[in-house]
């Protein structure tokens, strides 16, 4: 029999499909199941008298001996000249053509999975020799294609009982890379279809092996027996009506498909229809992945298209700052790659991604409003998430995102928004006052608070390495202005008496400041005198963009250059230890003051978190002292 040539450049086309398109073996199963299931849509859509919709199954029979693996399905089978036509032809696809002539005549109703006519070709990844013998739905001869690759084709009649298309798969000799014997196993093919075609419209069985107590033996006796099994479930939850969906089926499907170990926190389900038309069925975890704020976490939604898994987590549908949302996404639009395992960059991909991140914020909002104690469950796990993604955004997201924030207040002692605070504002407050520190307990005993405590104003407390950073990247709320409590102007009007008693304190002790910051170097801007302080006796403030706060998380990063915050010791000019220092001062002992300079100092770094720079120096000054 004369073997035929491939119309195209087969070689290095065929050896393009087989190393190059798809980059993961197990592929094949689902490309070979798509097209049978391309070819029962398309007998269904003809509507055949006699036949319902039971009548259709996709069968697979393993064969050990002869090593080989069958897909079959009784579906519309295909002609010689559409064998040829078909299979003969590299990369022409009846599936595409098929699609086209329904779009042509307006028919919407069934879904074909197949576009690129290279699917089939993936079969050659797993098999050296590949059959098919198909017999067109309504013909009576029955014909059977054959190739071992890129060499070429046979065709000829054969024999066969029914309609449809069974494709053998002579397996590779196994290998040092693969384990090609695999392909016959049970339980990796249920595996592969339940992993990427359990959502197949129609039956996929298999007779498979099971054990079973024997009737009359002991109770420790079992024999084997055999069974056809329908291996997907056909019916994706997200395509059915929320009517029919219970909780418990929503959780099952979490624990299932995504390892949760509980309920989720929310369930979000919904389809849209449009120029992107998608179901999605997406779950808010209670918990934070134990790796989620590291590099090794894996973010992204289970893509497929028509029931067809094409990708396990896409990262292009969600963004990273919500990348804690598990599910899966279902959309007939979609733009795929030649090989369907990635997609392309396309409008459809960002209008889904768009309407999902838009839907998730949507419902983190009503939580909010709705349930505030979930609200506040789920934001002291995922918070620190929408925080990066405002920062990240450059302030882009601030619209979407600052409303979804909730920070420490030191008067209501609990968690409160950004709206709920302004709405308490006294009137005279100019600014939306916060102070950084390590917890709540650590910022309670800040120095530099004591002012604003003293004049009532609610502060909010700031514990994230990221919130100096994210406050002057929002910058504003509803016109408020956001003023660190460390800044060394809080912006709080003083009367004309207290000014001129510190600015008469101030100019008193010039000389002694100016001596204080020349012992100090370049480590302060300035010493001054403090409106601020009522009980502590120092604290730093700051001059510039650059915050205490944002100085430690700086510097605790592997940079090249330290970061140097402005700082400015500010010293309370009612305190003892002020009296101290005018004292020594006074008595020009300039050693003394020195020592007491540089304790201050680092009794002011150590209260703002800081390390002391020389610790030794720190605790030899200490002991002198105590002499």
């Amino acid at each position: 029999m004369a073997k035929k040539q491939f119309k195209a450049e087969s070689k290095k086309l065929l050896d393009m499909m087989i190393n190059s398109i798809y980059t993961n073996k197990d592929i094949f199963l689902r490309e070979l199941i798509s097209n049978s299931s391309d070819a029962i849509d398309k007998l269904y859509y003809e509507g055949p008298e006699g036949m319902s919709r039971d009548d259709f199954f996709i069968g697979i029979e393993t064969d050990f001996e002869e090593r080989t693996l069958s897909i079959i399905d009784n579906g519309i089978g295909m002609t010689k000249e559409e064998l040829e036509k078909n299979l003969g032809t590299i990369a022409r696809s009846g599936s595409l053509e098929f699609k086209k002539s329904l779009e042509e005549g307006n028919k919407s109703d069934v879904d074909i999975i197949g576009q690129f006519g290279v699917g089939f070709y993936s079969a050659f990844m797993v098999a050296d020799k590949v059959t098919v013998v198909s017999r067109r739905f309504g013909e009576e001869a029955c014909w059977q294609w054959e190739s071992s690759g890129a060499d070429g084709y046979t065709m000829f009649e054969s024999a066969m009982i029914g309609h449809g298309t069974r494709i053998i798969l002579h397996l590779k000799n196994n290998d040092g890379d693969t384990n090609y014997d695999e392909y016959l196993m049970d339980y990796k093919i249920k595996s592969l279809v339940k992993k990427y075609s359990d959502y197949i419209r129609w039956p996929i069985q298999m007779e498979v092996e099971k054990s079973r107590k024997k009737e009359d033996g002991e109770d420790n006796e079992f024999e084997t027996y055999t069974e056809m099994d329908t291996l997907n479930s056909m019916t994706p939850l997200w395509k059915r009506a929320k009517s029919e969906i219970t909780d418990e089926m929503y959780t099952q499907f979490y624990k299932d498909r995504f390892f949760g170990t509980e309920e989720p926190l929310r369930v979000i389900h919904y389809s849209v229809e449009g120029l992107s038309s998608f179901s999605a069925l997406l779950y808010i975890p209670k918990r934070t992945p134990f790796n989620f704020f590291t590099p090794d976490y894996d973010k992204g939604l289970a893509l497929y298209s028509s029931g067809v898994m094409i990708m396990d987590k896409c990262k292009d549908l969600i963004p990273d700052y919500l990348g804690f949302v598990r599910g899966v996404v279902d959309s007939e639009d979609l733009q795929l790659n030649i090989s369907r395992e990635t997609l392309q960059q396309n409008r459809q991909v960002k209008s889904i991604a768009k309407s999902i991140e838009k839907k998730i914020k949507g419902e983190l909002a009503q939580m909010m409003n709705t349930d505030r104690e979930a609200y506040e469950g789920f934001y002291k796990n995922f918070g620190l998430a929408l925080k990066f993604g405002l920062y990240n955004s450059f302030g882009s997201l601030k619209d979407d995102l600052q409303d979804l924030l909730l920070f420490y207040s030191s008067t209501e002692k609990k968690l409160v928004t950004l709206k709920e605070y302004v709405g308490r504002m006294k009137d005279e407050q100019k600014f939306i006052y916060y102070a950084s520190g390590a917890d709540v307990e650590q910022i309670e005993r800040m120095p530099q608070i004591e002012m604003l405590k003293e004049k009532d104003y609610e502060i909010l407390y700031m514990t994230d390495d990221v919130d100096d950073f994210l406050m002057r990247m929002i910058k504003d709320y509803e016109g408020k202005e956001f003023r660190s409590a460390e800044d060394n102007d809080l912006g709080i009007e003083e009367s004309d008496e207290e000014k001129q008693e510190l600015q008469k304190k101030q100019e008193e002790n010039k000389e002694l400041l100016a001596k204080m910051k020349e012992f100090l170097g370049g480590r302060v801007r300035d010493v001054r005198i403090s409106s601020r302080l009522k009980k502590s006796p120092v604290c730093i403030s700051t001059d510039g963009e650059m915050s205490v706060g944002m100085e430690k998380v700086i510097n605790s990063m592997p940079v090249q250059e330290k970061a140097h915050a402005q700082k400015v010791l500010e010293i309370n000019g009612e305190h003892s230890a002020f009296e101290a220092l005018r004292k020594t001062f006074d008595e020009k002992d300039d050693e003394k003051l020195r020592v007491y300079t540089s304790l201050l100092y680092d009794q002011a770094e150590l209260i703002a978190g800081l390390p002391v720079e020389d610790p030794v120096a720190f605790s030899n000054a200490i002991c002198g002292l105590m002499k």
